[in-house]
C-alpha cells in the first residue's frame, strides 16, 4: 500500500552522533563513504561507484538510484526543491544510460509548514516528471516536530531500463577519449546563493535545473559509444571530475579557457570568492566518449556543448588543469563544500 498518510512524530532516539561539520563535502563525505558505508553495504553494484546501481534481474538491465533533497531555500530562480528532487533522481538514472521510468517520493514536512507551499511544490514536481517522462508511483509522509525540519525535505528514488549493451561506468572510461560538457557551468549554486546574499546583477541568474535523460538517450540512439556519464552537481565539474580519475585509476586533463562558464556567473563567483570549477549543477553533465566520436557528440547535444579536455594514459589519478594564462595545477577534491545545502 502507497503510504502518503500524514504520520505523527515520534520521540528523537538518542542515538552516536557522526561528528561532520554542517554540508560537509569534498574528502570528509568520501572518508565517511569509504570507512562507515561501503564497508557495511559492500556489494558489487555499490563498488562501481557510480551515479546509481546498475542490477540485472531475469535478463533485464535496470537501473535504481535514491537521493534526498535540503536545499534552502526552498524556491529559488529556475526551479525549487520539488523539480530539483524530480530531476535530479532523473538525471541520476539518465547516467547510467537508462530511460528513467518510474520514482518514489518521501516529504518529511515540519510542523507548521504552509499547505499552500506544500501544494506548490507538489505541482512542480508533477510538472517536472511529466516533462521527462516518469511517473510517481509511490510514497511516504512523515512530519516532525516545529523547528526540527526546516520546512520541507524530500526524498526521491527511480527506476530506469537500460536499453543498450554499453557498460557506461567509470570503469569503462579510456586513455584518449574526449571529455565533453553539455553546457555553461555553475548556475545553480549561484542561483542560491544569489538569493541567500541578497546579490543583484544585470540580469537574474536562473538555475540550469533540468531533467537530462533527452540529450543522453540521444547520444546512444545515434551509436555514440560513451564510456561514462556523471552529472555535475554537489562539487560541480572539478569533484565529478575527480571521483571518475580516481576510480578509472587515469589522469585527466583539461583547458580551463575552453570551460563554458557566463559572466554573470563568473562575477559571481568572484564577489562570494568561490571556484565556478566546484560550484554545483542540476541540468550539466560530462561525457567521456572515444576520441572519434567528439564531434558527433558535440553536434548531437547542440551549440553550448564544449570539448575540454582529454583522458591521458598515466594512471597516477589526477585532474589538471590548463589555466588561461598557461600555468598548470591540480584539481582536488575539496577538504569541506563551497556552498552547503544546495539540493
Amino acid at each position: 500500500m502507497v503510504d502518503f498518510t500524514l504520520s505523527c512524530p515520534v520521540p528523537r532516539i538518542d542515538e552516536q552522533t557522526v561528528q561532520l561539520a554542517h554540508g560537509s563535502g569534498g574528502r570528509a563525505m568520501h572518508r565517511l563513504l569509504e570507512s562507515v558505508f561501503m564497508p557495511a553495504f559492500t556489494n558489487p553494484a555499490l563498488e562501481s561507484a557510480h551515479d546509481g546501481a546498475v542490477l540485472n534481474i531475469n535478463g533485464a538491465r535496470l537501473a535504481f538510484t535514491t537521493d534526498s533533497y535540503v536545499v534552502h531555500p526552498l524556491f529559488f530562480p529556475g526551479g525549487d526543491i520539488g523539480s530539483l528532487a524530480v530531476n535530479g533522481t532523473v538525471n541520476d538514472l539518465a547516467m547510467c544510460g537508462a530511460r528513467p521510468l518510474f520514482l518514489s517520493a518521501g516529504f518529511i514536512l515540519e510542523e507548521g509548514l504552509p499547505m499552500e507551499m506544500l501544494q506548490r511544490v507538489v505541482r512542480t514536481m508533477q510538472a517536472a516528471a511529466a516533462a521527462a517522462g516518469v511517473q510517481i508511483v509511490t510514497g511516504d509522509t512523515k512530519v516532525v516536530d516545529k523547528g526540527k525540519g526546516d520546512g520541507l525535505f524530500i526524498n526521491t528514488a527511480g527506476i530506469g531500463v537500460i536499453e543498450h549493451p554499453l557498460q557506461i561506468a567509470p570503469q569503462s572510461v579510456r586513455p584518449g577519449d574526449a571529455v565533453i560538457v553539455n553546457g555553461d557551468l555553475g548556475r545553480h549554486g549561484m542561483a542560491i546563493m544569489a538569493v541567500r546574499e541578497g546579490l543583484e546583477f544585470e540580469s537574474q541568474i536562473e538555475s540550469d535545473c533540468a531533467p537530462l535523460a533527452e540529450p543522453v538517450l540521444a547520444l546512444l540512439d545515434a551509436g555514440i559509444e560513451v564510456h561514462c556519464l556523471r552529472d555535475l552537481t554537489r562539487g560541480g565539474l572539478a569533484s565529478g571530475l575527480c571521483e571518475i580519475a580516481k576510480t578509472a585509476n587515469l589522469h585527466i586533463h583539461i583547458e580551463e579557457a575552453v570551460v563554458p562558464v557566463n559572466e554573470d556567473v563568473r562575477g559571481a563567483c568572484e564577489i562570494l570568492g568561490l571556484d565556478p570549477m566546484y560550484v554545483a549543477n542540476e541540468g550539466r553533465f560530462v561525457a567521456f566518449v572515444p576520441e572519434q566520436d567528439a564531434d558527433r557528440t558535440l553536434s548531437i547535444l547542440g551549440s553550448e556543448a564544449r570539448q575540454i579536455g582529454r583522458v591521458a594514459a598515466g594512471q597516477d589519478q589526477l585532474v589538471t588543469l590548463k589555466s588561461a594564462i598557461g600555468a598548470t595545477r591540480i584539481l582536488d577534491m575539496l577538504s569541506g563544500e563551497q556552498l552547503p545545502r544546495i539540493c
